[in-house]
């Protein structure tokens, strides 16, 4: 159904993960999924702004070739941090090794910046949020942890795993929204649309009416 002054919005995925198209799929709104390549790089050190840096880019250059027309672009990046320390994606199996030997046995944080673009009143918009997430991991089982590389599970992930398959075992406990961890709050991304994105666009009622 579309807003009270007809005006309809389209949702906008800039991001190639499964995992974020299958939790994003759980609003029950229709996206569509739109990416642009980037280095996903920063110079920043503190990992919540690396990965809110990252977020940017890859919405911002998405929405350059855009029309500018009522649209909403997801943008998300995730980074495990140790200690202040940033795991990314995994060069190879023996860096995604080295990244779980490392966070074995510790507490490490899982941020995902959120970032929502869109164009209102002549100009694009930004609203974002960084998520964490604690992880408890325990002492690696050398059997489980050959098992999991050799899946090569770990290449495409941050921090060297995803909490949603063989890598659950590594995982004692977590403290905050597990998808997160998967790779998009999706909890925290409804917040964002049912109280920042409404009000910026001046519009009640639930945010998913506004999207056909």
């Amino acid at each position: 159904m579309p807003s009270n002054n007809n005006q309809s919005w389209k949702l906008i995925l800039a991001s190639a993960s499964p995992r974020r198209r299958e939790l994003l799929g759980h609003t029950m709104v229709p996206f569509q999924v739109m990416t642009i390549a980037t280095d996903e790089a920063s110079e920043e050190t503190n990992p919540c702004s690396f990965a809110l840096a990252v977020a940017r880019q890859k919405g911002e250059v998405l929405c350059e070739t855009l029309p500018l027309e009522s649209s909403v672009v997801i943008s998300a990046d995730t980074v495990v941090a140790l200690n202040g320390k940033i795991y990314g994606k995994p060069r190879d199996r023996e860096e995604a090794r080295h990244f779980l030997t490392e966070l074995a046995g510790k507490t490490h944080q899982v941020h995902t910046a959120v970032c929502l673009h869109f164009w209102h009143q002549d100009r694009w918009k930004r609203i974002e949020h960084v998520e964490t997430t604690e992880v408890d991991f325990r002492s690696l089982d050398e059997r489980l942890l050959q098992d999991y590389l050799a899946t090569d599970d770990s290449l495409d992930k941050a921090g060297a795993y995803g909490i949603q398959g063989q890598a659950l075992t590594f995982i004692l406990q977590i403290r905050g929204c597990y998808a997160n961890v998967v790779g998009f709050p999706l909890a925290r991304f409804c917040s964002m649309m049912e109280q920042d994105f409404t009000k910026q666009i001046g519009e009640q009622g639930p945010w998913q009416n506004l999207f056909s």
